[in-house]
């Protein structure tokens, strides 16, 4: 069945631009598309890959060698000057989240590099997405490490793979591009930069619009070799026009005023380090290709900054990205030459991909959030957090063997060798010592008669590392009105804020359960989206009773359905609370009695006492010892406030 075609999209108009971009220099870096699920992300990333022009590679190489240029470290090379060549359609792949890193980079077969002295390299997706595209949907579902690599292979246009001391290279060089729904979690700030531009979509809310999109998709069912047919022409001048702009920028000019508007416009946005401005112009230089120019104008510039800068600009994880148009113009008008103008040729509407595009342009629509701190009832009130800062490390007990990240010790596919597997588990990598250990012992008995080592597949050994994962944090606050007496909350919800930043620095799932007046509720079942989490915690409201009992069962049973859902990842339970319990019959008893029910699962719990004041009750310590976990005063969440006790009590 043929794709649906790029130019019968409706609307998106920046995404389609930012990939006709990224198609034109790849230099640029790739896109990270950010949106709603529903959107056509995926639709449209796949629809590219039929306007790029056909590649000439190398008979039979399977690393997609340019015949013009060759690699020189291709592993199936060395490729000679005349040698055999054909031409193939550019290669869209996909790399799915769940992929091992030896999927992504390849392997080496350890066997025949000891026995054999030979280097048997098995290329993986990010060779056969060379002088490609590599498509990676919810990429911030990715395992750090693997996006890690994909960044730098796009950043490096090269891969490299070692293996206990063997070492494989080969040119990798792709238009990464990425999709994302941001409710399911963001990427970290620093995997945010290294991607060239950030799109932003969602789905038309003008009725006429939403209309043409399900008659063209219904219509494309019905009959997909129609459909696309009907496009051909279309599809066909905007194939080239990208070729056109492939061999336009190389000649673009970029000149010294342009750069300093450019350093001016990333000034203006206090972007850290310098790639900001590098895409930047990349992206200018390849937009006047788009149109037609050879010299780079402001224009280019502003359409380079909408594109390059709204993930760069983030201050701090919770913020929303963006960019301020006003402040735009600003830094542009700030850098302008005095006696430059307009442009004479405009060349392509820059609201998208030119001749051939296809489709209306997108109505821009507001990206806020509807306000989640709207008044409540009578006896409720809302008190806002205060700034975040570097709270103390809390972690799980024992060893686990969950998702990567940077909380408690687990057993993982990276990290530290600790050990050694027996022969048949190949989880991890090869371990060269332990191998030859164990085939060595025999090999007399295998007629050995060089001075090769006979190995056989049992005596392969694979390395037992010690990482990191990440956990299951959930929080059970106290809502109550005790909590929101003298400014209690805010200190409350700037410890817990400073928790949750922790958290998405760990790469930890979270999920939020509160309790107040006669009842606990489940304001956010547990998600890796941290930003979420802040988002419900500033608006949480105080008032009423203290339901402690019904709290720690709301969170057991929590614990218990999310254990059910993905098993691996360790929980940590951190109650947030004076320890007070003043709602229903016997209401310390229950809290108690529900507290060893949770002691009883073996979860790990840390007891974040709010009580304050001369006359204390000692009701938090009390119930972290029914818990079986660690009570902390709300005042030594900080890191800064553990380092100064441990100092004075060394003294």
């Amino acid at each position: 069945m043929r794709p649906y075609p790029f130019t019968a999209i409706v609307g998106m108009a920046e995404l389609r631009l930012a990939l006709v971009l990224s198609a034109i220099s790849p230099a640029i870096g790739g896109v990270l598309v950010r949106g709603e699920k529903g959107t056509a992300k995926s639709t449209m990333v796949r629809a590219l890959a039929g306007l790029l022009p056909g590649v000439d590679v190398v008979e039979g190489c399977r690393f997609s060698c340019d015949p013009a240029a060759p690699d020189p470290a291709c592993p199936d090379g060395p490729h000679a000057a005349d040698v055999a060549a054909h031409r193939r359609p550019a290669r869209l792949v996909e790399l799915p989240v769940g992929a091992a890193e030896d999927r992504v980079v390849g392997s080496l077969d350890l066997e025949r590099a000891l026995s054999e002295g030979v280097t048997d390299y098995q290329p993986g997706l990010l060779a056969g997405a060379h002088r490609g595209l590599l498509y990676v949907d919810e990429v911030n579902l990715l395992h750090d490490h693997l996006v890690d690599t994909l960044l730098d292979a796009a950043a490096m246009g090269r891969v490299t793979v070692e293996r206990e001391g063997v070492s494989v290279s080969h040119a990798a060089r792709f238009v990464l591009i990425g999709t994302m729904n941001p409710e399911e979690g963001e990427l970290r700030p620093q995997l945010l930069d290294r991607f060239g531009l950030t799109v932003e979509v969602a789905s038309s809310r003008d009725a006429a619009q939403r209309v043409e999109v399900v008659r063209r998709r219904l219509a494309y069912e019905a009959a997909p070799d129609d459909f696309a047919e009907g496009y051909a022409d279309a599809e066909a001048a905007l194939a080239a026009d990208i070729a056109a702009a492939q061999r336009l920028v190389p000649s673009v000019t970029l000149s010294d005023d342009a750069l300093l508007q450019i350093a001016e416009v990333c000034a203006a946005f206090e972007v850290d380090g310098m790639r900001a401005d590098i895409v930047t112009a990349r992206t200018a230089a390849a937009h006047a290709a788009w149109c037609g120019r050879d010299t780079v104008t402001t224009e280019d510039i502003r359409v380079a900054a909408r594109l390059a800068l709204p993930h760069r600009r983030r201050r701090n994880p919770f913020d929303a990205p963006g960019i301020d148009e006003e402040q735009l113009e600003q830094a542009l008008r700030d850098a302008e030459p005095p006696e430059q103008g307009p442009p004479d040729d405009e060349g392509p509407d820059d609201d998208g991909p030119g001749p051939g595009s296809g489709g209306e342009p997108e109505p821009s629509d507001a990206d806020g959030q509807p306000a989640n701190g709207q008044g409540g009832s009578a006896g409720e009130r809302q008190v806002g957090a205060g700034s975040p800062y570097r709270a103390r490390l809390f972690t799980v007990d024992g060893t686990g063997s969950g998702a990567h990240g940077r909380r408690s010790r687990a057993v993982t596919d990276s990290g530290r060798t600790v050990g050694v597997r027996p022969a048949g588990v190949r989880d991890g990598g090869a371990h060269l010592l332990a191998t030859v250990r164990a085939a060595a012992p025999h090999q007399r008995s295998r007629g050995r008669s060089g001075p090769g080592l006979v190995v056989r597949p049992h005596d392969v050994r694979y390395a037992l590392r010690e990482g990191k994962e990440g956990n299951l944090v959930l929080f059970c606050v106290d809502a109550s009105g005790s909590m929101g007496a003298r400014s209690r909350m805010r200190e409350v919800k700037s410890a817990v804020l400073s928790l949750l930043l922790d958290a998405y620095q760990r790469r930890d799932k979270v999920g939020l359960v509160t309790f107040r007046a006669a009842q606990a509720e489940v304001a956010l079942p547990p998600t890796i989206s941290v930003d979420a989490a802040a988002s419900r915690l500033q608006a949480l409201p105080t008032g009423g009773r203290t339901p402690l009992a019904e709290g720690l069962l709301r969170a057991a049973e929590v614990l218990r359905v999310e254990s059910l859902r993905d098993p691996r990842r360790r929980p940590l339970l951190v109650v947030v609370t004076d320890g007070r319990a003043t709602s229903g019959p016997d209401a310390v008893a229950r809290a108690h009695t529900a507290a060893g029910l949770l002691a009883g699962t073996g979860v790990t719990s840390v007891v974040l006492d709010c009580e304050t004041g001369r006359m204390r009750l000692g009701l938090g310590a009390e119930l972290a010892a029914h818990l079986g976990g660690e009570h902390v005063a709300l005042g030594d969440v900080a890191a800064e406030t553990l380092t100064r006790e441990v100092k004075r009590r060394a003294a």
